[in-house]
């Protein structure tokens, strides 16, 4: 993990010694970034001792890539340190599978905002109730009717690196495009609903948390998705403070969980990632 200064793999019969610090996180020794090098030759790469991209640009020669490709990866690899260094992050959205955004979660945690909506019903057609954007500790809650429209939205993500969500990719961002265009920002995307189950956490947002031995305050602890959109309706149709008051605070608590199941989420996927290089 990346607070322990040495780490070994096994490698076949031997053992290969890598670096983790915070220099060396799992986007800094990712090559699925370079055109022809797919999961298996970044492995392969690791095993050989490249665990950089320092160490692949200083080395001449690279097992399985001839020398006549190796200055081109050379070039590449220069326009994605530099896209890095300079904050670009949806470059880095379009280079690397949409599977594999989580590998710049923790160089990217200090700009991240997660992100969760409520709507009105269950189905295809149902409407944006409520958005919760948690990010450095604060939480801004946009309401319907109230002060949730494009430019609010616009404002709370502005300046964001990546995005962490749940089911976001399926649910939450389309819903949004759909209602606000153009109002999220095209960077990279870590959505804990497709990466809990690489790691062995399966079910929805609230069972995960229940295998963290994560609990919720007593008042939203039993509330579903369900009964969420319940509480939007005596809102809207008896002006019942205390159900907005309690949807809100529901709808917090999804996007505030967010940030240490991302952390958990990600600790697991890089040790298994790595882990992996040694069968």
């Amino acid at each position: 993990m990346d607070i322990n200064p040495l780490h070994t793999f096994a490698a076949g019969s031997k053992r290969i010694l890598y670096r983790c610090s915070a220099e060396w996180t799992m986007i800094k020794r990712t090559f699925l970034l370079l055109p022809g090098i797919g999961q298996v030759k970044e492995r392969r790469l690791w095993e050989s001792g490249v665990l950089s991209w320092e160490e692949f640009s200083e080395r001449k020669c690279l097992e399985g890539i001839s020398a006549c490709r190796k200055p081109l990866l050379d070039r590449e690899l220069e326009l994605v340190q530099d896209s890095w260094e300079k904050g670009r992050t949806e470059y880095f959205s379009r280079l690397l599978p949409s599977g594999q955004h989580w590998r710049m979660y923790r160089r990217l945690k200090e700009d991240v905002c997660y992100l969760d909506i409520e709507t009105d019903g269950l189905g295809p057609g149902a409407v944006i109730t409520m958005v919760s954007v948690h990010r450095n500790g604060d939480t801004v809650t946009l309401t319907r009717g109230m002060d949730l429209n494009a430019e609010s939205l616009g404002s709370a993500l502005r300046g964001t690196k990546m995005l962490v969500t749940f089911n976001g990719s399926s649910f939450d961002l389309p819903v949004i495009e759909r209602e606000f265009p153009f109002t999220v920002p095209r960077v990279p995307h870590y959505d804990l609903r497709h990466a809990c189950p690489k790691v062995g956490l399966r079910g929805g947002l609230k069972q995960v948390e229940v295998l963290l031995g994560y609990r919720r305050p007593q008042e939203v602890e039993y509330v579903t998705g369900e009964e969420a959109v319940y509480l939007w309706h005596l809102w809207q149709k008896k002006g019942n403070e205390n159900a907005l008051k309690l949807l809100r605070r529901y709808n917090q608590e999804d996007t505030r969980n967010l940030e240490p199941l991302a952390e958990v989420v990600y600790g697991r996927l890089e040790k298994g990632l790595l882990e992996r290089c040694g069968q």
